[in-house]
């Protein structure tokens, strides 16, 4: 057959495929996606997270039919820019990791399709500031405060209905007062109250939700050309996401290096008094005196959070002891107190959300080079190159399990 003929029209220009000039790519029509992964109790949120050699770069792979994954948005050969809007391209491998398995339920990842981040690389392109433009102008993080009731000011904020928008607030805070010095500003929107949905409640309710609180409260705000960004984005507003002010209860990190006797403490597994018959909990005992456990403040019932940075709450007891016992003579282990369990409990986010462990032990020796974790289920593996990079169990290469 022969080849179709093309000729040249001066009134459209070159038709001829074979000589059209291309420019290099548009930045501007690389726009990042923001992914919103909501998963249960006990549920994975079904994608592996996977690392190239360079560790520059993390991409998502084997997206699970019916996952949260997948019910988001996120595809296979994903890359992740931005997790809970914080920039983590170029961020250490394991500490990307560990911010995923410490947000909880609630996950929000911003991402380019593999053939968009191939293009960005290979014309130079700001990936940061391509994330931030992708959001608007104004766009701003919300904020987690913790206000303390004061005896003659009170909480310092007064919070009104937007008119004619059912469920929309906004808060007006006294000069210098409580709200004000915790983070609130004159015409933020009120998005939670201790956990709350605002929008789920009338003006009447919420009134009397805040005449019965207590010595504090804990409010999730932002201010209107954030919320305006969000609306636009059609990303919601999560305390996941949030800038946190001075929130109490603070997860403390222990560094302890095994003495002659140990470490110098119990754990036990046990249920705490007036709770469901499920809801065990690790808990530490019997710190001895003059131990390594005494001398890095370990108390006595404060419960464990974290082995190494790895979240360890849904562990079983002896799934936990070989994650310390594989640490050697050294662990950093992470506890919080039973108030502050249940502080964040009744907050509905994990003690661990905005805690950003600073110094885990040398990552070369408890992992060697990591290159990929299965975000599955609540025991993921990581598969370790061992001379050879390894990609699927059964694979050759070393295989460790880490207990989540």
């Amino acid at each position: 057959m022969e080849p179709p003929r093309f000729t040249f029209n001066p009134k459209d220009g070159i038709d001829n495929p074979a000589l059209v000039i291309t420019d290099d790519p548009d930045p501007h029509s690389l726009v990042p996606r923001p992914c919103y992964l909501k998963r249960l109790e006990d549920q994975s949120f079904g994608f592996f997270l996977r690392t190239d050699r360079s560790g520059r770069s993390f991409e998502v792979r084997d997206v699970e039919p019916w996952s949260p994954a997948k019910r988001g948005g996120l595809r296979d050969g994903d890359h992740v820019l931005e997790v809970n809007e914080e920039y983590v391209h170029n961020m250490d491998f394991c500490r990307v990791v560990r911010k995923i398995q410490s947000c909880g339920l609630d996950l929000f990842l911003l991402v380019l399709r593999r053939d968009e981040y191939e293009e960005a690389v290979s014309v130079g392109v700001d990936l940061q500031t391509l994330a931030k433009s992708s959001k608007g102008d104004g766009w701003s993080r919300p904020r987690l405060c913790h206000i303390s009731r004061h005896p003659e000011d009170g909480l310092g904020m007064t919070i009104t209905s937007v008119e004619g928008q059912k469920g929309q607030f906004t808060v007006n805070t006294l000069t210098d007062g409580p709200a004000e010095k915790a983070g609130v500003c004159t015409g933020d929107r009120l998005i939670w109250i201790n956990g709350v949905m605002v929008s789920t409640l009338t003006h009447s309710t919420l009134n009397r939700t805040v005449k019965r609180i207590g010595d504090s409260v804990t409010v999730l705000v932002i201010d209107r050309e954030g919320e305006s960004c969000s609306v636009r984005r059609k990303t919601p507003i999560l305390p996941e996401v949030a800038e946190c002010r001075g929130l109490p209860h603070a997860a403390r990190t222990m560094r302890l290096v095994k003495g002659p006797d140990g470490y110098g403490f119990l754990l036990r597994q046990e249920r705490l008094a007036g709770s469901q018959r499920k809801d065990l909990v690790h808990v530490l005992r019997e710190v001895d005196e003059g131990s390594p456990a005494e001398a890095e403040g370990m108390k006595d019932g404060d419960l464990l959070l974290a082995v190494n940075g790895t979240p360890v709450e849904s562990l079983e007891h002896d799934d936990i002891v070989k994650q310390i016992r594989r640490s050697r003579d050294k662990v950093v282990l992470t506890s919080i107190s039973i108030p502050g369990r249940d502080f964040y409990r009744e907050l509905g986010i994990s003690p661990l959300l905005f805690y950003e462990e600073a110094s885990v032990q040398d990552e070369r020796q408890q992992t060697r080079i990591q290159r990929e974790l299965p975000l599955r289920d609540g025991r993921p593996t990581i598969y370790v190159e061992d001379g050879e990079e390894t990609d699927r169990p059964g694979q050759t290469g070393s295989q460790i399990s880490q207990e989540l």
